[in-house]
């Protein structure tokens, strides 16, 4: 198991409110978190790093090798709702840091089965082969119009309210998670990113570059794809994969 990581500040941007971290625990198991920070000058660096620090050190003191699938999902949302927690103090007695909040995906790749927590607008795809699906639906006001049938996927991606969320950590003291399952095979790869890339770059898109770029290469090549088409936002992504290359089919 790998993990690539990469983030970037974007074109636009005087700061860089992302923040992404990630590792492997064993030859089966790879891990990794990702978190788009939001809430004025400050707020949003503050709140999607300390997210980040929360939640790894977290994982990394309670992950065993032998946890069955109900203890993570136990410990994925225990580690996600103590970051909460503490995001939501922080915010409340800094009036600075008023209203701070982040997206978060917490994925942990184990044993064939991809386990994913997820809040927010930040997304996670998994692709096999020539074929990608999106494993995380957005909590965004544009979401639920879509879900009614009100617009389109497409009228989304250009929708003037496209970037307001509907959950984030840190704003209420209890969070309700989205706690999702998937397949993993050899050669497969998990993608986990903020919409600074998805809202550029189409799902089909992802699969094409991925046919010829692998690890450090395939992020950065999907940075250097959102920043050529606009990159008015900060730019993260993550992927986890067992493969050589990307290229396989």
């Amino acid at each position: 198991m790998e993990v690539f990581l990469k983030s970037d500040i974007g074109l636009i941007r005087s700061t860089n409110q992302d923040a992404c971290t990630g590792g492997v625990f064993s030859e089966n198991a790879a891990w990794a978190v990702v978190c788009d920070g939001m809430g004025g000058a400050n707020g949003g660096n503050v709140a999607s790093s300390v997210a980040v620090k929360e939640i790894s050190k977290r994982l990394k003191k309670g992950y065993r090798d032998n946890l069955t699938d109900d203890d993570i999902i136990d410990l994925l949302t225990d580690v996600v709702q103590r970051a909460n927690s503490k995001l939501y103090k922080i915010q409340k007695s800094d009036s600075e840091l008023r209203g701070m909040g982040t997206t978060v995906e917490l994925v942990l790749v184990k044993d064939g089965k991809i386990h994913i927590v997820h809040v927010g607008d930040s997304r996670v795809y998994s692709i096999r082969g020539r074929r990608i699906k999106q494993l995380t639906i957005d909590h965004s006001v544009v979401q639920e119009m879509v879900a009614k049938g009100e617009i389109t996927a497409e009228q989304a991606m250009a929708h003037p309210n496209k970037n307001i969320i509907t959950r984030a950590l840190g704003i209420a003291p209890e969070i309700h998670l989205d706690y999702i399952e998937g397949q993993f095979k050899d050669n497969d790869y998990v993608v986990i990113c903020t919409d600074g890339l998805s809202n550029y770059i189409e799902p089909a898109e992802f699969v094409k570059l991925s046919r010829n770029h692998y690890g450090e290469n395939y992020t950065q090549t999907l940075v250097d794809k959102a920043k050529e088409l606009g990159g008015s936002d900060n730019i993260t992504v993550a992927v986890i994969t067992n493969s050589e290359d990307l290229g396989v089919d």
